[in-house]
């Protein structure tokens, strides 16, 4: 690794909202895709934050909802970035649903996106290599390049 490695923790963000009633259909439940949209915008700024350019987003593995997020539910999105290539970053975006009342939280879903920097004509551009300080990081990176093989891999 060279010295202009970033670390996972510098690309950490953490993002929170209140679900309102225009978030959510007509059993009370906040639609998928408003939390979809949250999820890119909370990957797409660990990214930047990580290669300090502007960011596309290019794939999302998959995302599962577990749990039904509810109106008045505050939706805590924390995103980091967990690979990097040479142009192309991935990050994990885990969301949870808090009763702001209560405190009680539940992990509704975790999703995998990939990005890829752009330069100042738009261009994909280089990014930092990614530095694990601790064993979770390792062990996130090497599960990180195992997804990146098998997006590589279905590509051909």
């Amino acid at each position: 690794m060279t010295d202009s490695a970033k670390t996972v923790r510098a690309s950490r963000i953490s993002i929170a909202q209140l679900m309102q009633p225009e978030h959510a259909n007509n059993l009370g439940n906040v639609h998928g895709g408003w939390i979809m949209k949250l999820v890119d915008e909370a990957g797409a700024l660990a990214c930047m934050r990580h290669a300090q350019r502007r960011v596309v987003t290019v794939a999302i593995d998959s995302m599962v909802f577990r749990n039904p997020i509810k109106i008045s539910d505050l939706v805590i999105l924390t995103a980091e970035v967990t690979y990097a290539g040479r142009t192309s970053m991935e990050v994990e975006v885990q969301v949870q649903a808090e009763n702001p009342i209560t405190g009680e939280r539940t992990h509704t879903n975790t999703a995998y996106l990939v990005y890829v920097a752009l330069d100042d004509n738009g261009k994909p551009t280089s990014v930092p290599p990614l530095k694990a300080e601790t064993e979770d990081d390792k062990l996130k990176m090497q599960a990180a390049q195992e997804r990146q093989k098998r997006r590589l891999a279905g590509k051909k």
